[in-house]
């Protein structure tokens, strides 16, 4: 079972739920401005998948932001910024759930994390 991420808008996103249903992948889908995710959440994407990763620098949120907010980024300042503005988050992340084993991040959807998740 999968966790995505997303917006239901996004063509990124709704490229990997074609992908996913074409290859017949249980999922849940959950869009970030309906569901937004909870600061610990957030945490946990940026541990596991690296802060820099996380954070979209090419949203139209990122370039709406004062210049205060977005000078000095830190992780601190950038896990904040992303709980108080979900679409700040690359998308999409994908959450996979393995029985009893350590829950794997991807963000984005690149060949690399299709190979990943689709295998």
């Amino acid at each position: 079972m999968m966790e995505l991420y997303g917006l239901k808008n996004c063509d990124t996103c709704r490229k990997a739920k074609k992908a996913l249903d074409g290859a017949q992948v249980r999922y849940a889908f959950h869009d970030i401005r309906e569901e937004p995710p909870t600061k610990m959440q957030v945490g946990h994407w940026a541990k596991a998948a690296g802060w820099e990763k996380l954070l979209n620098k090419s949203s139209t949120t990122w370039r709406n932001l004062d210049e205060a907010q977005k000078t000095g980024i830190t992780e601190k300042k950038a896990l904040a910024l992303m709980a108080e503005h979900p679409t700040l988050i690359k998308r999409p992340v994908i959450e996979t759930i393995i029985d009893k084993g350590p829950t794997q991040v991807f963000v984005g959807w690149s060949k690399d994390v299709q190979n990943e998740v689709l295998s």
